[in-house]
């Protein structure tokens, strides 16, 4: 089946349906990869985590994959999970991080279910919304605490090279998945 006889099969949605048991399930352990497995698993074995967004991942996906309520759900509830979990993200940014990872799922589930768009653009236009959303939640907050430019360098730059692969890899992963649920 390609992806457009996909697509037909779910009736011309781009994402498969959030609700139901199966759904849920899925979601949870999506939200739990998000929050505890990844990040431990990065912390633990000593990876740059502002190199490779542990986190993001796993929202993106769900939002990707299950649209926008499901992706802001798991996005929202992550960070907080994670500080619940493990003490990270630290309490300073914890805010700045919710907001952020719930702006993701929202627009990259948006995006893509709503507005239609393709995959690779909607984790795109996700990250730059969430990235501006976490600059100006950083700043309100005052949760920098070096020089602005310095402190934006060394909290976004790092995260460039996963913003890519992201943008890169999570567009067919999702489309996997889908044919994959929607083929049974």
């Amino acid at each position: 089946m390609n992806t457009m006889e996909t697509i037909a099969r779910l009736d011309g949605r781009t994402t498969l349906p959030g609700t139901g048991l199966r759904a849920l399930s899925v979601q949870a352990v999506l939200l739990a990869l998000a929050a505890a497995v990844l990040p431990a698993l990065s912390h633990l074995s000593g990876l740059p985590v502002r190199w490779i967004l542990p986190m993001h991942w796993a929202v993106l996906l769900a939002g990707l994959t299950y649209g926008w309520r499901a992706g802001a759900a798991i996005g929202l509830l992550a960070p907080g999970a994670s500080f619940l979990l493990s003490g990270m993200p630290l309490p300073h940014i914890l805010p700045a991080m919710t907001v952020e990872l719930g702006t993701y799922g929202l627009m990259a589930g948006y995006a893509r279910q709503v507005w239609r768009l393709g995959g690779a653009a909607s984790i795109a236009l996700a990250i730059i919304a969430g990235r501006l959303i976490f600059v100006a939640m950083v700043l309100v907050t005052g949760a920098v605490t070096s020089t602005i430019p310095g402190y934006l360098g060394a909290a976004l730059l790092p995260g460039l090279l996963a913003a890519v692969a992201q943008v890169v890899t999570l567009p067919f992963v999702a489309g996997w998945w889908i044919k994959r649920e929607t083929c049974k």
